[in-house]
């Protein structure tokens, strides 16, 4: 079994983790609302900015005996340069804000994958760089070539608003052919943990991330939203309560769901008991 057919073996339950992801689910169904692409495009641009970085990173850490793979790096860091742009531009062809993407700031799940290949980088190992690049690759090939068709139609947005994902589907089937030689070249131990490690690491953060993001309709996130805000902001007891479960409903009744028959379904306050449901005591007997 060559190294590169072990990772894919041996990663097998993080990338169903990954591709069970709720939006990877509804992307395949053609059934992504236009903010739901939009805030995948947002926190594309925060951890593909740091491609170029870290593939520089690794390269000025690793030792004389991997030179070879310091010039895959530097093959890698010139098809790369310049990606984060490309998903601007696909944000302003959405009709998004490019500038607001650019000055947000990125999902816990995204920082906690950028900061993870900066310290493995720095602190463990370079090679480690090699499982991030299985991941991302692999999973870009994967929704360009089984997604993209079905997001193009289901969003009815231009071309143009599809630039990043559909470029680096014809752009990482080559990626991945050259990967493959790659790393089967890798006969050091050491080397081979630190990049499956990381794979499997990688895998389940950027599943978190995805995760992160919204996969239901704008109103019913909003509602989602707006109950996570109360909670957060100190509202407690009965009437903190009352108003999470009211937001929650309301939001289900808007993904197309009905509300059941709670009191935030039927709009009616239930009684408390010794109360009619008029609001009176309710008869002794």
């Amino acid at each position: 079994m060559t190294f590169f057919e072990q990772l894919q073996n041996e990663t097998v339950n993080e990338r169903e983790y990954l591709f069970s992801s709720p939006l990877i689910q509804a992307a395949l169904r053609g059934d992504v609302q236009r903010h739901s692409y939009i805030a995948f495009l947002t926190q594309a641009f925060h951890h593909v900015r740091h491609t170029v970085p870290l593939l520089m990173a690794c390269g000025s850490r690793l030792d004389s005996d991997h030179e070879w793979v310091r010039e895959a790096m530097a093959e890698y860091i010139e098809e790369e340069i310049g990606h984060q742009e490309w998903i601007l531009n696909d944000i302003r062809a959405c009709g998004g804000d490019a500038d607001a993407a650019r000055d947000s700031i990125p999902a816990l799940a995204t920082e906690l994958m950028v900061s993870t290949m900066y310290d493995r980088i720095n602190r463990l190992n370079p090679m480690s760089m090699l499982g991030m690049v299985f991941v991302l690759e692999g999973t870009s090939i994967a929704l360009a070539t089984q997604a993209a068709g079905s997001l193009k139609e289901g969003l009815g947005l231009p071309p143009q608003a599809f630039s990043y994902l559909s470029s680096h589907g014809s752009l990482d089937l080559e990626h991945m052919k050259f990967f493959e030689q790659l790393v089967n070249r890798i006969d050091n131990d050491a080397d081979r943990s630190a990049v499956l490690h990381t794979a499997r690491v990688i895998y389940r953060l950027y599943a978190e991330m995805f995760r992160s993001l919204p996969a239901q309709s704008k109103r019913r996130y909003a509602m989602q939203l707006s109950a996570s805000r109360v909670l957060l902001t100190g509202a407690t007891g009965g009437m903190g309560r009352a108003i999470v479960a009211a937001l929650c409903a309301r939001g289900a009744g808007a993904g197309g769901r009905a509300a059941g028959p709670s009191a935030a379904g039927t709009g009616r306050a239930q009684p408390r008991p010794g109360q009619s449901p008029a609001g009176r005591p309710a008869p002794s007997g």
